[in-house]
C-alpha cells in the first residue's frame, strides 16, 4: 500500500494519498485547495490514478480541495451522512466499507468536532491481515490534544463534546500498534494543544494524551468547553464554500 502525507504548514493541515499499487487505485483524504496539484503530481509519479476522495467533515479552516480534485480525476467523493454538502457524492454510514483493490477504508463515525465527523480505518490485505494498519483521525483524536467541539454548532459545544468523548472510546478500541494520522498539527486552531509531530500511534495516546485520560465525559466536556482558542479566520465563509463545492466559492 502506498501512503504519502501532505503537510501545509500556512494552515497546520495534514491530508493523504494512499491506496492500492497493485490495482492502480489511489485515493486522497482531506485535500487541501493549495495542494491539489500536488496530488496530482504524486499520483502520476506512481503511474497510479486518484479515483477516491474521502473527507472526514466539512472543514471550517481552509477551503476544501475535493471539489478540484474530483473535476480533474473524475474520482468518487465521500463524505459522512448527515454532512449537509450541496455536491454530489457518497453518503458513507457508520461501518460502511470502501475497497480500493487490496486497500479496505472502513468509515467509523466520531461526531463531536462536527455533527458529522468519520474516521476511517485502513486494512492493507497484502500485509495477511484483515486487522487496520492505521486512521485517518480527521479532527476528533489529534496528537496531544482532540478537536474542539465548538466550531460547527450554535450553542451547544457542551453537548458536541460529549459526543466527542463517546467517540474517542472507539477509537481506543483499535488496536495500540494502529498508526494515527490526524489531520491537523501544531498551530491549528481546531485543537489547543496539538504536537508538532503530526504522526502517532493508537497506543502513544492513550498513554500519553491528558485528554484521553479524562475518563468521565462532563469533566471532559468542562475542560473542552472552558479551553477554546480563536474562531478560525473567515470560517462562516469557509464553511459556506465547502458545503457548497463550488471551486473558488470563498474568492
Amino acid at each position: 500500500m502506498l501512503l504519502r502525507p501532505f503537510l501545509n504548514d500556512a494552515t497546520s493541515c495534514a491530508s493523504y494519498l494512499f491506496g492500492c499499487t497493485t490495482t492502480a487505485q489511489l485515493a486522497v483524504v482531506d485535500p487541501h485547495a493549495d495542494l491539489v496539484d500536488n496530488y496530482l503530481a504524486a499520483a502520476a509519479a506512481v503511474g497510479a490514478p486518484i479515483v477516491a476522495v474521502f473527507e472526514t467533515h466539512v472543514q471550517a479552516d481552509h477551503v476544501s480541495g475535493l471539489p478540484a480534485l474530483v473535476g480533474h480525476t473524475g474520482a468518487t467523493a465521500y463524505r459522512p451522512a448527515g454532512a449537509g454538502v450541496e455536491f454530489e457524492h457518497v453518503a458513507l454510514a457508520d461501518g460502511d466499507v470502501v475497497e480500493l483493490g487490496n486497500t479496505l477504508v472502513t468509515a467509523i463515525a466520531t461526531p463531536g468536532h462536527a455533527p458529522a465527523h468519520h474516521a476511517y480505518a485502513v486494512v492493507d490485505r497484502r500485509r495477511d491481515t484483515e486487522e487496520p494498519w492505521l486512521v485517518f483521525s480527521g479532527d476528533s483524536l489529534l496528537i496531544g490534544d482532540v478537536g474542539r467541539p465548538d466550531l460547527h454548532v450554535a450553542g451547544d459545544a457542551r453537548g458536541q463534546a460529549r459526543l466527542l468523548h463517546a467517540s474517542l472510546r472507539r477509537l481506543l478500541e483499535l488496536p495500540d500498534y494502529v498508526v494515527l494520522y490526524p489531520s491537523h498539527y501544531a498551530g491549528s486552531v481546531c485543537g489547543r494543544g496539538l504536537s508538532g509531530n503530526p504522526i502517532s500511534s493508537i497506543g502513544f495516546e492513550r498513554a500519553h494524551n491528558p485528554l484521553l485520560a479524562l475518563a468521565d465525559a462532563e469533566a471532559f466536556a468542562d475542560k473542552l468547553v472552558a479551553d477554546r482558542p480563536p474562531r478560525p479566520a473567515e470560517q462562516d465563509r469557509i464553511v459556506a464554500a465547502n458545503r457548497s463545492g463550488k471551486v473558488g466559492a470563498l474568492a
